[in-house]
């Protein structure tokens, strides 16, 4: 899918959320999302980033998006709860959801692994993302048909040394959409996973800092994968964990 070439009015019509659509690979999601027509959902800790995304769709004659200022660390099932409600009252539906928040933690020996890191990474990563799906479902189901994306690795597939923390989190992402996949199957939610792959972000440095930036995908270069599960296309593409970069 990374050749995929989207049409212009891919999106049009549809209400999309995208968690970490601040900056990075979310931000440029969104972006990209309104292009194609989409109401983008912009949610992140970080409301002059959020903003920056906003006045960005605005110019380029997108839809109005909306903000939701939300820290994943200190949220709660009720904050979830909330915001589902109000996405429901407001737009009386939800097409699209891409949970791309996520945190890497430190690299470190597993035996070395921190409370306190570990209970981080965890609450961002696994917590945020289950507990924003389980408020949101009632949403989506509200759409003709929804797609639901979650944000993987190729440590969640294959456990590597000192990436213990952030490794069992994407595991545990993997396992939760396959099990929200077959809860859904033949249904109008859909739930996948992606995998961007080595790309230009902030995240990516901190993993290598001495990699050349230069060396990778920007996350522009990427989306064609986003914008294929997120479109009608792919309705029939439930359970499935994708490449943004097949080797």
């Amino acid at each position: 899918m990374n050749a995929y070439h989207a049409p212009e009015n891919l999106l049009a019509g549809k209400i999309i959320l995208i968690t970490g659509a601040g900056d990075g690979i979310g931000a440029e999601a969104a972006r990209c999302y309104a292009k194609h027509g989409a109401t983008c959902i912009l949610l992140g800790r970080t409301v002059s980033k959020l903003e920056k995304v906003y006045d960005d769709i605005v110019a380029a004659g997108g839809s109005e998006p909306a903000i939701v200022p939300l820290d994943l660390k200190g949220a709660t099932v009720s904050h979830y709860q909330q915001m589902a409600q109000t996405i429901l009252d407001q737009f009386g539906r939800l097409d699209g959801l891409l949970h791309n928040a996520s945190v890497l933690g430190h690299l470190s020996a597993f035996k070395d692994i921190g409370e306190d890191e570990w209970r981080d990474v965890m609450q961002i990563n696994v917590n945020g993302t289950i507990f924003m799906t389980q408020a949101l479902i009632p949403v989506l189901e509200k759409a003709p048909h929804a797609s639901v994306v979650f944000t993987t690795s190729s440590v969640g597939r294959k456990g590597r040394a000192f990436w213990g923390t952030y490794a069992v989190s994407k595991f545990a992402t993997e396992g939760a959409m396959q099990t929200l996949a077959d809860e859904y199957q033949n249904k109008s939610l859909r739930f996948n996973c992606i995998n961007p792959g080595g790309t230009r972000t902030n995240m990516r440095a901190q993993a290598f800092p001495a990699e050349d930036p230069a060396t990778l995908k920007t996350p522009a270069e990427i989306m064609p994968t986003y914008l294929y599960l997120m479109g009608d296309e792919s309705i029939d593409v439930n359970g499935e964990s994708l490449d943004c970069q097949p080797k």
